[in-house]
């Protein structure tokens, strides 16, 4: 008989998965390593939740979330038909993949006259550093990688400075453009991601995951040009991780083609229920974002008086270079202290700790472990 591994794919065999950030198992750590939201739902959608909890239950939910796409489709000024709705925005960056980006050869190999096109259209883009999940997602697809640098203070390069460099391919099947920046926290500016969409060929993601702490969004940029998705998510701004509900906003004729490889009933039916309750009450999470917001701030100038080195950010989580210690080695005194954050050993990175912004409680205990390490 064959032995299990020679069973499994060579592609799966070689795969490094995406690594999440971990999830405690012990009572009492101040979490501030995976950018939830540090604020429950609005009680309007813990209602919701919990008066669904009834016979409903044995039932298939609704198989295209519909009442859901119907208020995002008010709430975004578009049709039903401009998006799709996913397991968390990750099930709709993997679609994304899947429906516009061709594998490589078996081999590796290509015709030499039409290898610049193939290998085009076999292409995923991105830059780094930014979500860590989008090389897994090409290696999964068997799809070639092409990953340029951000410049040295994480902002975008120019569409000129991108043709000067000869790495950026404007004919690559498929470039992610996570805004905000994650893990940098840097926020982008709508009129340059404009520039740079105008310039690509392909399909061009722009992940707003974090959008509902920045300064600008570039929604409007997925309805006026036909290759332009946005993702959101409900995960990071609306308190709803553990329901794992995402979209894209786009054109009708790319939704329409992620709609055919989408799985069926992809979506729970709590979760939709929570996201449909969660329109219904912008009000008491834009509260929520203020407060986010301002701690953020406070947060940060807070860090800086101790000697680290904060970054501006745009999002839910700061990037900042600590003093005196390596960033790895204040992950483990602060885990040691029943902190968590997290870092990162990409070398761009690598010197700095990602630090969710919770409630000031717990930036206030941060800031004092942070002190009584800085004394010894």
């Amino acid at each position: 008989m064959s032995s299990p591994k020679k069973l499994i794919r060579p592609l799966v065999r070689d795969l490094h998965a995406y690594v999440p950030g971990e999830q405690p198992k012990i009572k009492g750590l101040i979490k501030l390593n995976t950018n939830e939201n540090p604020y429950p739902p609005s009680p309007r959608v813990l209602a919701a939740v919990k008066a669904a909890v009834d016979g409903r239950l044995r039932l298939y939910p609704n198989p295209t979330a519909q009442v859901l796409r119907e208020k995002l489709a008010r709430r975004h000024g578009c049709a039903p038909e401009n998006i799709i709705v996913g397991n968390g925005s990750d099930e709709v960056l993997a679609l994304a993949v899947r429906c516009f980006v061709e594998p490589k050869p078996a081999d590796g190999r290509w015709k030499m006259e039409d290898g610049g096109k193939r290998l085009a259209k076999a292409t995923v883009q991105y830059f780094t550093p930014s979500y860590s999940l989008y090389p897994v997602l090409a290696d999964i697809h068997g799809a070639a990688k092409n990953v340029v640098s951000l410049k040295a203070d994480f902002s975008l390069p120019s569409v000129a400075e991108l043709r000067r460099g000869k790495i950026w391919k404007f004919d690559a099947a498929l470039t992610f453009v996570t805004t905000p920046n994650a893990p940098s926290g840097r926020g982008y500016k709508t009129v340059e991601l404009e520039k740079l969409c105008r310039a690509q060929n392909g399909v061009v993601v722009l992940d707003e995951a974090y959008v509902d702490f920045a300064d600008e969004n570039a929604l409007k940029l997925a309805l006026k040009f036909p290759h332009v998705l946005v993702a959101r998510t409900f995960s990071k701004a609306y308190s709803l991780c553990f329901q794992r509900v995402g979209y894209f906003v786009g054109n009708a004729e790319l939704i329409a083609a992620l709609d055919k490889i989408r799985d069926s009933y992809n979506v729970n039916g709590l979760g939709q229920i929570a996201a449909a309750a969660t329109l219904d009450d912008l009000k008491f999470y834009r509260a929520n974002f203020k407060k986010i917001i301002s701690t953020r701030e406070w947060f940060s100038r807070e860090l800086t008086k101790l000697g680290f080195r904060v970054l501006p950010s745009q999002t839910n989580f700061i990037l900042a270079q600590p003093p005196v210690f390596a960033a790895k080695d204040w992950l483990q005194k602060l885990r040691e202290q029943r902190i968590l954050v997290r870092w990162f050993s990409a070398p761009e990175v690598s010197d700095y700790l990602r630090i969710t912004i919770g409630t000031p409680a717990e930036a206030k205990v941060l800031l004092a472990v942070a002190s009584r390490i800085l004394a010894v």
